[in-house]
């Protein structure tokens, strides 16, 4: 199916990426985790670049990730990423609904996988808990030091998360905090509780830096009509998104190659703001086990931006400096882009691949 390439996208800008190249040779080089992938590379690991760059300010005093009124108790606490699959094996996924943002990346032969991000809601267990991917590093960056789930990795992306800024609770680091859900198939059938990712955590952590700036509740939304967005990711096999805007319920409604998208429980996926930020990805030199090409989201740059909200969106650019600086998400003037407070999802195709409904 031919897909609409945006107007306006523009690489990432080579010259800043240089600047940074010791923080980045070591995301470039991540491998697929879980210890199911062969490692072809195992390159110098060097410490993350830190950054100056000061976070978007939050609006009102909800919460830093949904603009939302939450527990005090757990907006004193820190971010969790759990990485969740998305392949068909791997549906429903628990949990997803309570996740603050959730972030969906391309990983090998055109399947995605979700960095689910909970910070100001609770769900009791989440999954299939997979491995991890180098894209993951720059958003965790961004998070401070997050509690990062994942199911594993190999001695090259091990090294990897052991510098990077986050708290590993994966299955190696933290085994009781997770367990293997019956009547699903392995390798999609592990699960964790989230109580217990939480359990324990340093003291020092923080909670989290706002990743996006919300509309105060009299502010009107701004932007032209638009009825939804349809994604694709593409490679061995397709990974069809499709966005459509509920106006009865004040959401976007998700669909995957066709079939309404629901979590565990059965309840329908929404989100409040669909964010789409058009980004290249990279060849990492590693390879699975069919021999496919493990890919990396080139976080770092500028980019083509859509921003859907309220049935609007706001076409823009996004810019995220270095690896361990904040993404700013501007419109076609070079203001901040607000969003609903609620839920969000960052969506990260191709440039090209993505088509306005």
């Amino acid at each position: 199916m031919p897909m609409f390439h945006p107007n306006r996208t523009t690489r990432p800008n080579r010259t800043r990426q240089l600047a940074v190249g010791l923080s980045l040779a070591a995301v470039l080089t991540a491998a697929c985790g879980g210890g199911d992938k062969k490692e072809t590379a195992k390159p110098k690991l060097d410490p993350t670049t830190t950054s100056t760059t000061a976070a978007p300010a939050p609006t009102g005093t909800g919460a830093p990730l949904t603009g939302l009124a939450a527990d005090p108790a757990k907006l004193a606490r820190p971010a969790l990423i759990v990485k969740l699959d998305n392949a068909p094996k791997g549906r429903p996924q628990a949990g997803i609904n309570q996740a603050d943002v959730v972030v969906e990346e391309g990983v090998e032969g055109g399947i995605t996988r979700f960095a689910t991000i909970f910070h100001s809601q609770d769900a009791e267990e989440v999954g299939p808990v997979r491995s991890a991917r180098s894209t993951d590093i720059a958003i965790a960056s961004e998070l401070g030091r997050p509690l990062f789930a994942y199911s594993g990795a190999n001695a090259t992306f091990q090294g990897l998360v052991d510098k990077a800024p986050l708290v590993n609770v994966g299955q190696g680091a933290k085994a009781g905090a997770y367990f293997r859900k019956s009547g699903r198939p392995a390798t999609y059938n592990l699960w964790a509780r989230m109580a217990d990712l939480f359990a324990g955590a340093p003291a020092d952590l923080s909670p989290p830096k706002p990743l996006f700036e919300y509309r105060a509740e009299a502010e009107p939304s701004v932007g032209d009509p638009a009825g939804g967005v349809r994604l694709e990711w593409r490679d061995k096999v397709l990974t069809e998104v499709q966005w459509s805007w509920d106006a009865g319920a004040g959401v976007f409604r998700r669909k995957q190659n066709g079939t309404d998208h629901v979590d565990a429980t059965g309840a329908p996926v929404g989100a409040k703001n669909v964010v789409v930020q058009f980004v290249p990805y990279k060849d990492t030199g590693q390879r699975d086990r069919s021999n496919t090409i493990v890919p990396e989201a080139e976080l770092v740059g500028t980019g083509e931006l859509w921003v859907f909200s309220d049935g609007k969106i706001v076409k823009g650019m996004w810019a995220k400096t270095d690896v361990a600086a904040p993404t700013t998400y501007t419109d076609s003037a070079g203001k901040p882009v607000k969003l609903t407070p609620g839920q969000t999802w960052l969506e990260l195709p191709k440039p090209g691949d993505g088509k306005v409904n």
